[in-house]
């Protein structure tokens, strides 16, 4: 499913040239749940970038469900991260003024759903993270749970190859972050592929495999909780119009 190999990513800092990856080979295959841990300035966050087709590398070739993502301009990237991959942020992002229920539905409004169709599909992901009777409340209605439950909810309706969530429990209690990952580990037997880049050990070991970075390279690899599950999609199939 994503393919990296021999991945750069440098910045250039007036004189001084900054090396976020260096040479980076990997390879995530579908159904797979994957932490990515790392010390700050291990490039964590560039390798997030890239997997979510945020930014792209400086050389090397990085391929997400056998297109070359370095090949694409920014509509035909922005087109990968609207259908192909389902985001959840340590912050949420959720619209303030709209109810839980706008918020879900969103990505199929500007993915060009029909009005009857989005409905549907909005509803039976709300019902997937368990907020029925929490969806026409506004985000400062609701917990931290509750919106973090939202945003997944909202990363799911697009029926993503990918689920890729930034530091999600990070504003959370901790007893509030262990039931959002037993949602993500739920999700992931359900055939969802899931990447979680984090720093905290505890919610790594949900994964069954850990990609520990240093330095802008790859310090470990290591498979912990056995193998993937067969990709059955957990989100409704959705018939664009």
């Amino acid at each position: 499913m994503i393919v990296f190999d021999k991945i750069f990513k440098l910045y250039q800092m007036g004189s001084e040239t900054i090396y976020a990856l260096r040479d980076i080979d990997l390879h995530i295959e579908r159904g797979e749940y994957v932490a990515i841990m790392g010390p700050s300035g291990s490039g964590k966050s560039t390798l997030m970038n890239l997997l979510g087709c945020l930014d792209t590398p400086t050389s090397g070739t990085l391929r997400l469900n056998g297109v070359n993502v370095g090949d694409l301009d920014d509509n035909e990237l922005a087109e990968i991260r609207n259908h192909e991959i389902g985001f959840v942020f340590q912050t949420f992002n959720l619209l303030p003024r709209s109810n839980a229920f706008h918020n879900v539905e969103l990505p199929l409004i500007y993915a060009g759903i029909n009005t009857d169709e989005r409905e549907r599909i909005a509803l039976e992901a709300i019902e997937q993270v368990g907020l029925l009777d929490r969806m026409y409340h506004k985000p400062n209605e609701l917990s931290g749970g509750q919106r973090q439950r939202v945003a997944i909810a909202r990363a799911l309706v697009n029926k993503p190859s990918i689920i890729l969530a930034d530091e999600p429990t990070g504003n959370l209690d901790s007893r509030t972050g262990s039931e959002i990952m037993s949602l993500f580990d739920l999700l992931w037997e359900r055939g969802n592929t899931i990447i979680v880049v984090t720093h905290e050990e505890e919610i790594a070991r949900h994964s069954n495999r850990i990609i520990r970075l240093r330095d802008g390279r790859i310090a470990a690899d290591e498979v912990i909780n056995g193998a993937t599950k067969s990709a059955t999609p957990v989100a409704p199939d959705i018939q664009r119009k």
